[in-house]
């Protein structure tokens, strides 16, 4: 089985929270003990209640995962402004602490049978000085999933992605495309797949719907339309 795929994207906002909720909700119904994860994450909302930062894609993939885990390990780190994390960082005055994502990882490595990484943004966001979304990507040490959308552009930005990945020696399990809004019915998103079948050099494992309800049943039954999760995972 395989330990863990992280899943990246070719821009921000094309719906890596919900493919990753939707492979850890299928995973589970499969009987698997899965969590989601989120490491880092921006635009976070203050709560003066409780004296944090709270994470709205961290606590999404939190309920995904059963809501058993703390958000200090789901998302240890998380930043207010919705920018780059080391830009975020910079406006509080605060280094990136890659270390402590890192042992957050480790910590439910232990107690799971496969995490679900979100990264933030693309690959080339910078995470910390000197070191980005890819840099983490190798030292966590998965397969990669690239999310992307399925509108026009996105022929460009997903083989740029994904040439990117390979060149910085990351193992490209395949593409996703994700309705991360409401589908437009254009030429474009008809003639995309076959276009992106053409030209990648990785399979395009599969089409995510539109999502209104992210109960977790919708999860699982969007995951298990779109994507091969027994072969994906090797269950």
């Amino acid at each position: 089985m395989t330990k863990g795929i992280f899943i990246t994207a070719t821009d921000t906002g094309v719906g890596k929270t919900v493919v990753a909720a939707a492979m850890v909700a299928a995973l589970r119904a499969r009987g698997v003990r899965a969590c989601g994860v989120k490491p880092i994450e921006s635009g976070c909302v203050p709560n003066p209640v409780i004296g944090s930062l709270v994470p709205a894609d961290g606590t999404f993939l939190q309920k995904a995962s059963g809501g058993k885990e703390s958000l200090e390990l789901i998302t240890p780190l998380r930043f207010e402004a919705p920018l780059a994390p080391l830009a975020a960082a910079r406006e509080v005055g605060e280094e990136v602490r890659v270390e402590k994502a890192m042992k957050a990882i480790d910590e439910l490595e232990s107690r799971y049978d496969v995490l679900v990484v979100e990264g933030i943004g693309g690959l080339m966001v910078p995470v910390a000085e000197r070191y980005m979304v890819s840099d983490m990507a190798r030292d966590i040490g998965y397969p990669l999933i690239v999310v992307a959308s399925p509108f026009l552009g996105t022929i460009n930005h997903t083989l740029l992605t994904v040439r990117r990945a390979q060149e910085e020696g990351l193992e490209v399990e395949g593409v996703v495309l994700c309705y991360h809004r409401q589908p437009e019915d254009t030429l474009a998103e008809s003639t995309n797949p076959r276009m992106l079948e053409q030209f990648l050099n990785v399979p395009l494992l599969g089409t995510v719907p539109y999502i209104e309800d992210t109960s977790q049943e919708t999860l699982r039954r969007a995951a298990e339309g779109a994507l091969d999760i027994g072969l994906l995972f090797g269950l």
